[in-house]
């Protein structure tokens, strides 16, 4: 019981002494801090950069019965205020005060004296410009300290200033904000619209995470694509006029119809029915079923472009119809569809721009957000470069491919080693054959000379 009691009258004491302390009267400012902002000087958007010249608004209030002569304002080390200008505004509630002074700026501190002294009730404004904040960002607190009559106090932190890290490639733009050919290129209407170059260097950087989902989306949507498409080649081609039939609704209604259509069916059409997918997979869902239309019709015709002959050798040898379609001629089949099933997949990369249209966060998607910041069209030009890095190689590629296939139907194609060696010898070895028949036939006629003496000697 005692021990409960001596822990009852411990928190009782703690409980008064806390309150005792908010209670205590606090020790005031002359000048209260009101708020401190930074203008964004990110190049074609919203943030603030480190490293790079903005402009600090910093604003206080001198408190009733007192007067501020001079205000020093310190920020984080990497901060500097060198070579920046500062301009004062003193407001007596609506009216403007004609207030002067000296600013004299000292690394990542400046000291504003005042030809006058700031008096009671005033709003104290200073805009400083071409200052800048730490290189490495982070959230930046303006401190410092401030004269009074008393003396000098210290004045309250500001709210935090997001600031971000100054990297590579905005030194880059950096740089090309300095070069005289890029303002006079930015100065025509048409190239500073559409292909600006400081907002080109900041598009790739902003627009490679839309580039690689897209990517994503295409390369896990086409092996399915595949398979559905082989699938619907093989039941077109059947003997079963119901299997063709079915085979026939599919792929004319899904190359029939927009890709947009069949989009929108699938995002705003299965979340009716209670199906809920994430969108990146759906996505996926929507590339796969309708490129296998198309892919279907690829591997159908590439399957029927086969020689009957095959059919009957592969019959003769005893081979059934599920044997030879994958041992004989399936074989074929994707040795001569590959340049076009290479098409195909680039037709299905850019046709993810239209995933864009329900929210999917890919290429097109970001390219529409940050052309709405910037005003600007160049975004959308990046977009398009992007789209070159994948289906230009892709389509030399398909050029190469279709070469060799042409070269080897014409008997131009490689040939096994043994056979190149036989032929590429031919002239060496019928030679050499030639030489060695016409020394046996001189040997002969040698011979039967000395044999024509010796029987002349002998008579």
């Amino acid at each position: 019981m005692q021990h409960r009691r001596g822990a009852l009258l411990v928190a009782l004491a703690l409980a008064l002494t806390g309150a005792f302390a908010l209670a205590a009267p606090r020790p005031a400012q002359a000048l209260t801090t009101e708020k401190a902002t930074a203008r964004p000087n990110e190049d074609g958007g919203s943030s603030v950069i480190g490293g790079m010249d903005t402009r600090l608004t910093w604003e206080g209030t001198v408190e009733p019965g007192e007067e501020v002569t001079s205000v020093t304002l310190t920020l984080p080390e990497g901060s500097t205020f060198d070579h920046s200008t500062t301009r004062i505004t003193a407001l007596d509630g609506l009216s403007r005060m004609d207030v002067t002074g000296e600013a004299v700026p000292a690394g990542d501190s400046i000291t504003v004296t005042f030809d006058q002294a700031i008096p009671e009730g005033s709003l104290l404004r200073l805009e400083i410009t071409n200052m800048q904040f730490p290189s490495k960002g982070g959230d930046v607190v303006v401190s410092g300290s401030y004269e009074a009559a008393d003396g000098t106090h210290d004045l309250a932190d500001s709210p935090a200033i997001a600031t971000i890290a100054n990297t590579p490639l905005q030194s880059l733009v950096n740089w090309l904000d300095e070069q005289p050919w890029v303002e006079a290129w930015n100065s025509n209407q048409f190239l500073g619209m559409f292909l600006r170059p400081q907002l080109l260097v900041t598009s790739f950087s902003s627009l490679a995470p839309g580039w690689l989902l897209c990517l994503g989306i295409v390369v896990a949507a086409y092996p399915f694509a595949i398979a559905l498409g082989l699938l619907f080649a093989m039941l077109k081609i059947s003997k079963w006029k119901i299997v063709r039939a079915v085979a026939v609704v599919y792929i004319n209604v899904l190359r029939g119809t927009p890709l947009f259509l069949q989009i929108y069916i699938m995002f705003f059409g299965l979340p009716m029915l209670n199906i809920n997918i994430d969108n990146n997979v759906l996505g996926i869902i929507v590339m796969a079923i309708n490129s296998s239309a198309y892919l279907a019709e690829i591997f159908r015709a590439g399957i029927q472009s086969i020689p009957q002959g095959q059919y009957e050798a592969a019959s003769s040898l005893g081979m059934n119809y599920v044997q030879t379609m994958f041992n004989v001629i399936l074989p074929q089949t994707v040795r001569r569809v590959i340049p076009t099933v290479t098409s195909d997949f680039i037709t299905a990369f850019k046709d993810t721009s239209l995933l864009s249209s329900v929210g999917v966060m890919e290429l097109m998607m970001f390219s529409k957000n940050l052309t709405t910041v910037t005003g600007n069209i160049t975004p959308y030009v990046a977009a398009g470069i992007f789209y070159l890095i994948v289906t230009l190689p892709l389509i030399k590629v398909v050029g190469i491919v279709e070469e060799n296939i042409a070269r080897s139907e014409r008997g131009a194609g490689p040939r096994p080693k043994r056979r190149a060696d036989i032929a590429d010898n031919a002239d060496a070895l019928v030679g050499k054959g030639a030489a060695e028949k016409n020394g046996v036939a001189e040997e002969g006629v040698a011979r039967a000379v000395v044999a024509k003496e010796v029987a002349a000697d002998a008579c």
